[in-house]
């Protein structure tokens, strides 16, 4: 009888050292897979960031074409300017997502002047500035798209059991998307 209970009980500490093993070699797999799906947002948010400084290096040069043409639209300037600096001055994605609409208003105020001076837009130097600068946002939006999609992929990773036991053991939490500002998400009225 001693010795079944005694094999018995040898037993039970194999099966238990065999369930620590498999638990924390499902730690270490979840760990894994965490930590690749962070360092893929924070690619992807070099992505956007990257984007965002072409998108800032384009408009000094657009800036100056037009001035050429439109001296006496000082305001316009300035402002494109002050959202310039927000967004190379921004840290994290929401700052980011901030300054960045500011800019696009401002360009967007900026590219209407040129439709009142036709000259400008038949010059070469601002056609071609602005063709760079489509090329850009459109970037932009491939890699804001790239990274949302990559924060939702990490974001439900974290969240799903039992995943989630390891993601708060390491304190792992969500990341933010890149969000459009909230008058941007208006629909435009036009009107003649």
């Amino acid at each position: 009888m001693k010795k079944i209970l005694a094999g018995g009980c040898g037993l039970l500490a194999i099966l238990g050292v065999v369930i620590v093993l498999l638990g924390g070699l499902y730690l270490w797999s979840t760990y894994n897979k965490i930590v690749t799906a962070e360092q893929a947002v924070d690619g992807a948010w070099a992505q956007v960031e990257n984007n965002l400084q072409r998108r800032a290096d384009l408009v000094p040069n657009l800036v100056e074409t037009v001035k050429g043409y439109a001296a006496h639209e000082r305001e316009i300037f300035e402002n494109v300017a002050e959202a310039r600096s927000r967004l190379a001055g921004a840290a994290a994605p929401q700052e980011a997502a901030a300054a960045n609409a500011g800019l696009t208003s401002a360009l967007g105020r900026l590219l209407a002047i040129a439709e009142n001076y036709p000259d400008l837009k038949a010059n070469q130097n601002f056609t071609r500035l602005q063709d760079e600068l489509a090329g850009t946002e459109n970037r932009l939006a491939v890699a804001r798209r790239d990274y949302n999609e990559l924060v939702r992929q990490f974001n439900t990773l974290i969240v799903r059991f039992p995943a989630n036991l390891a993601a708060g053991l390491f304190g792992k939490s969500a990341k933010p998307y890149f969000e459009a500002e909230a008058e941007k998400k208006d629909v435009p009225q036009v009107k003649f």
